[in-house]
Order: structure tokens, then C-alpha cells, then sequence
């Protein structure tokens, strides 16, 4: 599984987390919510140390990542994080694994 968080989306988790060189944006799944590739399944987000990563990118010295606990959610999915500025929130964006 492949992992980006997209420029825009790394200022806003800055902004919002008050992010430091060396911290962490952990994306994990939670029961409930709306998903396109997992029913009754969703993600959500925390700022804290990973147990083991199973995917990550490093942007301006922040680390973010999925545990491989988690990696079952994304089915061959790669996974985009991007922030939607009309509707000021975070947009997943799945796309098929090649």
C-alpha cells in the first residue's frame, strides 16, 4: 500500500496539530462512517507514535502512517490524503493498486 499526502493537506495537519519536526499523523480505521471500499468502515486521524508502521511518507520532517494492523482496510488500494479548501476538511482518495 502506497501512501501520499498531497502539500496541502500537510500545511492543514500542521496548522491544526501544531505539528514538530519529528512528530507523527497517524491515520487509522474506526467502525462507522462512509467509505468507498469498506462498508461500515472509515478513517480516522491521530497525532501519535506508531506501534508498526505498515505504510508511511515523510514530509517536512513529520511522519505519517498507517499501521499494518490497517492494512487490510485499503484491499489493494493506494491511498491519496488531500484537503478539500472549498469544504475546509481532509478528502481520502483510493485508487486501485497497479
Amino acid at each position: 500500500m502506497n501512501l501520499t499526502v498531497t502539500p496541502i493537506a500537510a500545511n492543514h495537519f500542521k496548522d491544526e496539530f501544531q505539528l514538530q519536526q519529528g512528530d507523527y499523523v497517524h491515520f487509522f480505521v474506526k467502525y462507522g462512517g462512509h467509505s468507498v471500499i469498506q462498508t461500515s468502515f472509515s478513517l480516522g486521524i491521530s497525532h501519535d507514535k506508531p506501534e508498526k508502521i505498515g505504510a508511511s511518507v515523510e514530509i517536512d520532517n513529520v511522519t505519517y502512517y498507517v499501521e499494518e494492523s490497517d492494512l487490510w482496510y485499503f484491499e489493494g488500494h493506494q491511498l491519496q490524503v488531500d484537503f478539500n479548501k472549498q469544504n475546509e476538511e481532509i478528502e481520502y482518495k483510493y485508487n486501485k493498486a497497479t
